[in-house]
């Protein structure tokens, strides 16, 4: 296949320029091991061009002058131009990532022109309240008002992981641009071949220059710009360690905001009371989609410990019938994980459990006849200690860990024994699972599956999942800063003893 050749790897100040690190990346197909792209990535002098665009836009030229109606139109165009290209944009991601195509389209592409069109209401409304408040009237030591205006923080650091290339990005970018701020983005490399396109079509949005900024690199450029002075706020998704390298390097770049969305282990728990079988396709697909690439994943299964037998039955049953292959075929259910060290890495903490006392319950390993790409069956371990500290980490495989639970007392403890909250899940009646839901440690909790991600509600959690949230009024606020403006009702006030 033709590789694409790319110079043009930086977008600062409105306009495409060479990469100048004298680097190259190669992003590699993970279904046929194929390269897709050679990409020469940007300097370290670079992200500070990019970033002093960014501020230069942020503090003069036309964008501070735009309305809210403006900025909303353009997220909108953004949002347009993403639905005119839904279809190479699966097909680019598909072949990128290896989340299977038909997936894309819903996951990938599909949900971010909703977030994008949600965020453009948002440029209207302004954060919860508006973005000018009305304090009650305060009378001590004299009567006086006061009006709390929200402004745009400033510039915005955006980096997100390459499992959800579009998705991540348009979280942060979409906050941005509603709230009037300006952004540098550096993407993951092993999603860079799909964000350069995205930024093609930011460059027809008709932005003002130096609104939105592209560099891209490892990590050397990554610790620069997080770290840089000026730098308002870092939007970070990735792992847990990496989060807490980004927080430290902004302390110490320019004690600037951060917020970071750093993944899960989430537990999802079947109550005595739910039907059994009706679980287990959900359960499986919620750890096994996108490789199990996927900060939310349900990859802590709890069921009570008279039924483990069966769920691995049933779950073998299912995992039979998935197909693992080739992420542009469109029946293909679960693709590839992202390279050949991420699945070396998977086997050997899944050979580390299993020589502690695991063993497979059902599916599990590589997959015969795909001796190409990087795939992985679907499995779920049981007999796993629920303190191994494997048994809380984030594997990002199509892999499952299955426990019993004598009662739902217990359920809660083995759900809460985390160091991560992102998210978890409850089946069973809806009475039950509510009151087991709000006793769970977590920043979302499904019930029955709920119904998929909507941009009006928050996401983030505590623990190791990270700090702040993105989406919904609660992630849309993090783009702003407060300013409290005070006046005296009756003449000029003395400060008090004087």
């Amino acid at each position: 296949m033709t590789v694409e050749k790319r110079s043009a790897s930086t977008y600062i100040d409105g306009a495409w320029v060479d990469g100048d690190s004298g680097q190259s990346y190669v992003s590699v197909s993970p279904a046929t091991e194929e390269p897709l792209a050679e990409t020469v990535t940007s300097s370290v002098a670079q992200v500070d061009d990019a970033v002093a665009a960014a501020r230069r836009a942020f503090r003069g030229g036309d964008w501070p002058s735009w309305t809210p109606q403006m900025r909303a139109d353009a997220i909108l165009r953004f949002a347009d131009l993403l639905e005119r290209d839904l279809e190479p944009l699966s097909q680019m991601i598909a072949a990128e990532v290896g989340t299977p195509v038909a997936a894309c389209r819903s996951m990938q592409v599909g949900g971010p022109i909703d977030v994008l069109r949600w965020y453009a209401e948002m440029a209207l409304k302004g954060p919860r309240g508006g973005y000018e408040q009305a304090l009650p009237l305060y009378d001590k030591p004299v009567a006086s008002g006061s009006l709390l205006h929200y402004e745009p923080v400033g510039v915005v650091a955006c980096l997100p992981a390459f499992n959800y290339p579009l998705n991540l990005l348009v979280w942060k970018l979409g906050g941005a641009l509603a709230s009037g701020c300006t952004t540098v983005v550096l993407p993951s490399p092993q999603g860079m071949w799909t964000t350069l396109r995205i930024f093609e079509l930011l460059d027809e949005v008709g932005l003002p220059d130096g609104v939105v900024n592209l560099v891209t690199g490892g990590p050397e450029v990554g610790i620069h710009l997080t770290g840089h002075r000026d730098v308002d706020m870092v939007s970070f998704t990735g792992s847990d360690a990496v989060g807490a390298q980004v927080m430290s390097q902004g302390a110490l770049g320019s004690v600037s905001k951060a917020v970071l969305e750093l993944g899960g282990k989430s537990p999802n728990i079947i109550l005595p009371s739910a039907d059994l079988e009706a679980t287990v396709a959900a359960s499986i697909l919620r750890f096994a989609r996108n490789a199990g690439q996927g900060c939310a994943a349900w990859s802590r299964v709890l069921v009570p410990e008279d039924k483990v037998e069966e769920f691995c039955r049933l779950a073998d049953e299912f995992i039979a019938g998935v197909k693992v292959g080739d992420p542009l075929e469109e029946d293909s259910v679960v693709g590839p994980v992202i390279s050949a060290a991420q699945r070396d890495k998977v086997e050997a903490w899944v050979e580390e459990l299993l020589g502690r006392g695991a063993r497979w319950g059902a599916g599990g390993g590589r997959v015969d006849g795909l001796e190409t790409g990087h795939y992985l069956k679907p499995g779920v371990l049981r007999d796993v200690d629920p303190d191994d500290p494997l048994a809380d980490t984030e594997l990002f495989a199509p892999i499952g860990m299955v426990f019993g639970y004598r009662d739902v007392d217990h359920a809660v403890e083995l759900a809460n024994n985390s160091r991560y909250g992102l998210a978890s899940n409850v089946f069973g009646p809806l009475d039950e699972a509510m009151a087991v839901a709000r006793r769970l440690r977590a920043g979302t909790v499904t019930i029955n599956g709920g119904s998929g991600m909507r941009p009006d509600a928050p996401w983030g959690g505590p623990g190791r999942s990270g700090v702040g949230r993105e989406l919904g009024e609660d992630g849309f606020a993090e783009f702003f800063e407060v300013k409290h403006i005070q006046y005296a009702l009756a003449g000029i006030t003395r400060p008090p003893g004087t």
